[in-house]
């Protein structure tokens, strides 16, 4: 007899024969079992296996189509430790048998049949589908738990990020607003580039940090009204790898990772003439390449002590003036009909201080 556990379980029975189908019916009964399918017409058993959860199916082959291989072929997706499939037929030659077991069969017994040894036979398998599906349970938890857990890592590296990157921005008198419309133009630049929806996610999320390294420059520089002369334009150009050194030591996670990168490439100019290391052209990550361009367009968008906001037409035409001198020429070619899309941005995102 069966275990109280396995009585609710769900079997299945497929074999044209009516007689056949009786007898395992009430075979099954007999064994304890409570809710039994069983069906003479194998399209219509076959159409409910497909839309249903079970846990055994017994399998008669030789039957009219959909024949029991057919049906076999059908249930292919299947997880087979699941759901076995034991073959109950009378085509028990060593051609049909390995056939059968080829197709996904879990066991095989011959007909006439041996009713106890068929008995044991559902027992076993009965006992397999229940073991295999509770190890799934657990993996389905398993898998919720780590899911939940990074989130809820995603959700504190984006709060250190936010806080990092505003940290930068109040100091240098910039807005929280200006470091979203950075990550969020970047990423709309980055799908146009045909990046990974993974990676676009990673740059929205890192680009706000280009200009941490600006907590670690001197007030007099950093909030000198005026243009500063060659020894302190020197001084403010080491944000960037104060940047990258303030990002670099959790090279664990790829976020930051990605965000140091942009700290320290994202002043690079496609020509070469750009800082801290002179990179040119594609020799500059993507990443700062895509941040440079963003970062610019809306600083030229955005008004500061020290100049008044740029008008679109105006900010824009600078972006396709410097292509290929500043900017990746691709890169400009990409975000040239994005212009709109990124407006809208410095919309919903604007600042205190209207753009003009």
């Amino acid at each position: 007899m069966l275990s109280e556990s396995l009585r609710f379980s769900k079997v299945v029975v497929v074999d044209d024969v009516s007689a056949n189908l009786r007898l395992l019916e009430s075979s099954l009964k007999v064994l304890g079992l409570r809710e039994i399918k069983a069906f003479s017409d194998s399209a219509q058993g076959l159409q409910w296996l497909l839309s249903q959860h079970w846990d055994l199916l017994l399998l008669d082959l030789d039957m009219p189509a959909p024949d029991g291989f057919e049906i076999l072929r059908q249930l292919a997706a299947r997880d087979r430790n699941s759901a076995p499939v034991i073959l109950v037929t009378a085509l028990s030659d060593v051609e049909n048998r390995r056939k059968g077991l080829e197709l996904g069969a879990n066991d095989y017994v011959c007909k006439p049949l041996d009713l106890p040894e068929l008995l044991l036979r559902v027992c076993n398998n009965l006992q397999l589908s229940q073991a295999s599906q509770a190890l799934q349970r657990e993996r389905d938890q398993l898998e919720r738990h780590v899911q939940q857990r990074t989130e809820q890592l995603s959700v504190s590296y984006q709060s250190v990020i936010r806080c990092l990157a505003r940290a930068a921005d109040y100091k240098d008198n910039e807005t929280g607003n200006h470091i979203m419309r950075i990550g969020e133009s970047a990423a709309i630049l980055a799908r146009a580039y045909g990046m990974d929806e993974q990676w676009v996610e990673l740059l929205r999320q890192a680009a706000p940090m280009h200009d941490v390294g600006k907590i670690g420059i001197p007030d007099n520089i950093l909030c000198k009204p005026g243009r500063l002369d060659e020894a302190e334009r020197l001084v403010m150009n080491t944000h960037a790898q104060i940047g990258h050194d303030i990002l670099q030591d959790v090279a664990a996670s790829p976020l930051l990772i990605l965000a140091a990168e942009i700290a320290l490439h994202h002043h690079e100019k496609w020509d070469g003439s750009g800082y801290p290391q002179g990179l040119k052209g594609a020799k500059i990550p993507l990443s700062a390449r895509i941040v440079a361009l963003c970062d610019v367009y809306d600083a030229l968008r955005s008004t500061r002590p020290y100049k008044q906001a740029w008008t679109a037409q105006r900010a824009q035409a600078l972006i396709l003036e410097q292509s290929g001198t500043h900017f990746d020429p691709h890169l400009v070619q990409l975000m040239a009909p994005l212009f709109e899309d990124i407006e809208k941005l410095q919309s919903s995102l604007a600042d205190e201080d209207a753009l003009s």
